[in-house]
């Protein structure tokens, strides 16, 4: 990357390709720049999908990142509704799934991931949705309005949302997670109690460390689900939402190292140093954890590891180096988590969570990995920063509510 590219290609219209297709812009790059995405229309926020579109709160036409005219202004081409069936790195071009060939000096993966997979029969039936594009949100909305009984496959952010809104909507909501808790992979056990509680009040119930056999189908519509231990679930509405794999199949075919994502070094570059990676599909070096390779499904990871490419390809060498952060609304309980800890890291809480507002500092013998916050935006501002400066307040302070977190700071600032 020692010499400015003159043409870039992104592909994947989401967060991470248009980000980087405006931070290069920012940045002051005046080359090509083409954005590729298998849409046919604009690129728009995913996040409210879950939650504000299918609630009504928000259309379709509030989702857009962008206006038509903002890639004319900011002279990006837009090849929307396009797929990329293969990539010639030896000749540097993509070979478009409509027959075009389309050159590059540097190539910019920002290809997303996509639903897992179902591991279980299902009957073709009306009423089996999944949700991951905005024609997916239109046909939960649709369904969602008829449905009477609502079982979610996978107590994940996605899930959890998704019942929340059901239960609001007065459903008979069923959730089946086949761990032993909701959000395992992502937070403590005291957050995930917490989470839970807050779900059952609602009205939501829950079967753990379950397996579904099949869904069933009668009349062209779907009836049931069967769990393995025999439990049957009665729906006419079931969303699957067991969790999403990276689009890494390009990168595979074309012979870039990959490893559960596309892997790339701390400057977001992979294996052939034309070509990047950023967003859902890379699994990048963690700084904060030793450089062990992480794969992150995150907007604001999305849009800071765009925003550090468009740099990078400009000749800023510094390693990419940012505070993960995450979060979820689920029911008027807002989860931010900023930093990644481990399932075994131990946990400090802050606070009392049947207040329904408090935190959980995460710990490696000493060192804070995260901290998850339910309801204390200020907390978690905070803890974003302390992670960025690797401040680790001792426990007794974390699970001290009157201790001021800034204090920490501002010490450090004048160190």
């Amino acid at each position: 990357m020692n010499a400015r590219p003159e043409s870039i290609v992104i592909v994947g219209a989401g967060q991470a390709g248009l980000q980087a297709a405006a931070s290069l812009r920012d940045e002051g790059y005046d080359g090509a720049i083409r954005l590729i995405g298998d849409e046919a229309g604009l690129p728009y926020q995913r996040p409210p999908l879950s939650k504000s579109f299918i609630t009504g709160d928000v259309t379709a036409d509030d989702l857009s990142l962008e206006e038509p005219h903002w890639f004319d202004d900011a002279r990006i081409e837009r090849l929307a509704g396009e797929r990329v069936a293969a990539i010639d790195r030896r000749r540097r071009r993509l070979s478009l799934s409509s027959g075009r060939v389309v050159p590059y000096d540097h190539l910019v993966l920002a290809a997303g991931s996509r639903n897992r997979a179902l591991t279980f029969a299902a009957q073709p039936a009306h009423g089996i949705v999944s949700l991951r594009s905005l024609s997916d949100a239109h046909r939960l909305k649709t369904q969602l309005e008829d449905a009477r009984r609502v079982v979610v496959i996978g107590g994940g952010f996605l899930g959890l949302e998704v019942a929340s809104v059901a239960a609001a909507k007065g459903r008979d909501v069923h959730v089946v997670e086949s761990v032993d808790r909701v959000m395992k992979r992502a937070i403590s056990a005291e957050m995930s109690a917490a989470y839970a509680a807050h779900h059952e009040a609602a009205g939501v119930r829950f079967s753990f460390d379950a397996r579904v056999e099949r869904i069933v189908g009668r009349d062209d519509r779907v009836c049931a689900v069967e769990l393995a231990d025999g439990t049957r679930l009665d729906a006419d509405l079931v969303l699957v939402a067991a969790g999403v794999v990276p689009n890494s199949e390009l990168a595979v075919a074309c012979g870039l190292s990959v490893y559960n994502g596309i892997i790339v070094d701390a400057r977001l570059r992979t294996s052939d140093a034309a070509i990047s990676a950023i967003g859902d599909c890379a699994a990048f070096p963690y700084a904060f954890d030793g450089g062990d390779l992480l794969r992150l499904e995150s907007v604001q990871n999305a849009v800071d590891q765009a925003r550090h490419v468009a740099r990078a390809l400009l000749g800023d060498s510094t390693p990419y180096d940012q505070t993960p952060v995450f979060w979820s609304d689920q029911g008027g309980a807002r989860l931010q988590i900023a930093g990644v800890a481990r399932r075994l890291d131990s946990s400090v809480v802050r606070g009392d969570p049947a207040s329904g507002a408090f935190s959980v500092f995460r710990y490696r013998h000493h060192r804070l990995t995260g901290v998850e916050s339910c309801n204390r935006p200020a907390e978690h501002m905070a803890a974003r920063r302390l992670l960025q400066r690797r401040i680790s307040p001792t426990r007794e302070q974390a699970a001290d509510p009157s201790f001021d977190l800034k204090l920490l700071l501002t010490l450090d600032e004048t160190v």
